[in-house]
């Protein structure tokens, strides 16, 4: 291994740390308290836990391990070693978190006596004793945060985050239904046996509010901040389009020949993907340009090549 994939890799593994260490803050101080289960097999977890009190992590490894041993056998080594290393490492930091913390919520307006609590809208802190006030909005939106983050450098060090997942893996490989309505099957299934056990419909609305933040927030840390637009351009005026893309906003382009559909007539399309400050020049010289041009815009999810973000390595 060259020094520069020696670096690569310990910095992924770095990534892979501070991932799960976040991870189990997130799950330990905010998500297990307000009785969430944002799926997966924590999410699942966090339910047991306070049904038959027991550690979530005890819970979740007994669960983690089996389904990476069957996920290997049915779908093959392709779990790779960093989700075992992420799978080991969220155990254990969840471990000693909850053995140090206990399941105190960090938003509350703190412990009360129970002779106060009349005619105020209170819950006993589980596992711990103690009254709080529960803040359910904002401690769904910071628990959102921190899992996306987490999540998100878990993703970004090359692991994948197994668990649960594994089971819409193989149920995809005998329904051929999509991997992503699976997932959203398995982790709805896992959000709603807060409401069997609890009795309480705002606890699967939050859990669901809050994947619907993490999975933003994922998006954010893995791809980052910049958001791309890719345009097709149909002119007349090729020439004038080209040069303005390629003097003014400086970016390259691939251009295309056709033929209309409804007069037959041969066009010329123009392919070319933009920052969002660059579409918005585009479109404003566009009228200038040609005023009888045609425009589509689509979002650009991931752009990688020459200019965008750089091709993956080989692993």
């Amino acid at each position: 291994m060259d020094k520069a994939k020696f670096k690569q890799e310990i910095f992924a593994y770095m990534l892979l740390i501070a991932g799960s260490a976040l991870f189990a803050v997130g799950d330990v101080m905010f998500v297990n308290p307000y009785l969430m289960a944002p799926g997966g097999t924590y999410g699942l977890s966090n339910v047991l836990n306070t049904v038959w009190p027991w550690k979530i992590s005890l819970y979740a490894i007994c669960m983690d391990i089996p389904l990476l041993i069957i996920g290997t056998l049915i779908l093959g080594p392709k779990f790779g070693v960093k989700t075992v290393v992420s799978t080991l490492l969220i155990f254990a930091f969840t471990f000693v978190l909850e053995s140090l913390w206990g399941y105190t919520p960090v938003i509350h307006d703190g412990a009360i006596s129970a002779t106060a609590i009349e005619g105020l809208n209170m819950v006993e802190i589980p596992n711990q004793g103690g009254w709080f006030v529960p803040d359910y909005f904002l401690n769904t939106v910071v628990a959102g945060l921190i899992y996306g983050v987490s999540i998100g450098l878990i993703f970004k060090s090359g692991a994948t985050s197994g668990g649960s997942d594994i089971i819409s893996m193989i149920l995809h490989k005998y329904t051929k239904i999509s991997l992503g309505t699976l997932v959203l099957i398995v982790d709805s299934c896992i959000t709603l046996t807060t409401l069997i056990a609890f009795g309480d419909i705002r606890l699967p609305i939050y859990s669901i509010i809050l994947i619907y933040i993490e999975s933003k927030v994922i998006d954010l840390v893995v791809d980052g901040v910049k958001s791309y637009k890719t345009a097709f351009v149909v002119t007349d005026k090729m020439d004038d389009v080209r040069n303005f893309i390629l003097n003014d906003l400086h970016r390259g382009g691939t251009c295309f020949q056709g033929v209309g559909l409804y007069q037959g007539t041969e066009r010329k399309m123009i392919y070319v993907t933009l920052e969002r400050a660059d579409l918005v020049k585009l479109k404003t010289n566009l009228r200038r340009l040609d005023p009888q041009a045609f425009v589509n815009v689509i979002d650009s999810s991931e752009i990688m090549g020459l200019g965008f973000k750089a091709l993956p390595e080989e692993e």
